[in-house]
């Protein structure tokens, strides 16, 4: 594991009830141990002027749900962080990119990595943004591959191919395409 993805396992995430109200601070890498603690997180979906979304395929380096690939980029805010700015903070850490973003609602869901014996179990904020047609610069230790592709596509292989996909993208790009008003 890199030094960078040591260090935000060490990074303190907030600890929340179901409503979503905070009730503690736990590690990042504690919150994710067997069988998981909900805490904050969130999910940012990107789309260009076209209505596709970018995803990325995670590097192999992380700690959850190695090269599956996921919505633009998610992470968790640090106790009494706004959502909102945390999720710019990260979107350009991953991809050198930056865009207006709108929270448009939130959901819980927990996911066990058989890979790595992690658990994800998340009240997840979603943020949707939309950028114009300058290319993403990711940062490789970040993001392995990274793809535009219409909702209508990634539906279809999400359904044909499911394990290629992280286990929360598909409620993200519901709740995302919902949302998004080109």
């Amino acid at each position: 594991m890199t030094e960078k993805l040591a260090d935000r396992e060490t990074m303190l995430v907030e600890l929340v009830d179901d409503s979503g109200t905070a009730i503690g601070a736990s590690s990042v890498a504690d919150a994710h141990r067997p069988p998981g603690t909900l805490h904050r997180a969130f999910s940012v979906l990107l789309f260009d002027r076209r209505g596709h979304v970018l995803l990325q395929q995670r590097a192999a380096v992380k700690t959850r749900f190695p090269l599956q690939w996921a919505n633009t980029c998610c992470g968790h805010p640090t106790p009494g962080q706004s959502v909102t700015e945390a999720a710019g903070i990260r979107l350009r850490e991953e991809f050198g990119m930056t865009a207006d973003l709108a929270e448009v609602d939130a959901f819980t869901y927990r996911a066990g990595d058989e890979t790595t014996g992690r658990v994800e179990y998340e009240y997840d904020h979603v943020l949707i943004g939309e950028v114009g047609d300058l290319p993403p610069k990711p940062d490789p230790a970040e993001i392995a591959c990274w793809a535009w592709i219409s909702p209508t596509a990634l539906r279809a292989d999400m359904t044909e191919h499911p394990t290629k996909y992280t286990p929360w993208l598909a409620e993200v790009l519901e709740i995302a395409t919902g949302a998004h008003r080109p």
